[in-house]
């Protein structure tokens, strides 16, 4: 892996993500925020949280298969979530997201609340920095 993931020691103890990604080597693939939209276009989900954080992980997956890279090249995760979502709801995102990124040492994360996203059926946008 040409990166280092890592927490230095006088940093808290995170959950779910990592404090630190020193790029070592390679390059880097920028990854546009990914949504619940389908191949066609379509909302994936209206409605259902899960369904579209689901959907959101499926296209980030396409998005690294195009430049032949996977979830392990991912070493950073930009999040917005919108305020609407019940603050019990993340736990659903950290489940799917775990199910993805590798979680014994996962990439530097951000996770934002927002008022809304372009779309308001849009519950969650998710953007990625991969290194290969």
């Amino acid at each position: 892996m040409p990166a280092k993931i890592f927490n230095p020691p006088d940093l808290h103890k995170p959950l779910g993500y990592s404090h630190v990604a020193e790029i070592t080597s390679g390059k880097l693939i920028f990854i546009a925020g990914q949504v619940a939209l389908d191949q066609n276009g379509n909302i994936a989900g209206a409605g259902d949280f899960r369904s579209q954080v689901e959907q959101v992980f499926a296209n980030l997956g396409t998005a690294l298969n195009a430049v032949d890279a996977g979830f392990h090249n991912i070493v950073k995760l930009n999040c917005y979530c919108v305020d609407t979502v019940e603050p019990s709801q993340i736990a659903v995102f950290r489940e799917v997201r775990d199910a993805h990124v590798n979680a014994a040492n996962p990439p530097v994360s951000t996770l934002v609340v927002v008022s809304r996203l372009v779309r308001p059926e849009w519950l969650i946008e998710v953007e990625a920095i991969a290194v290969v």
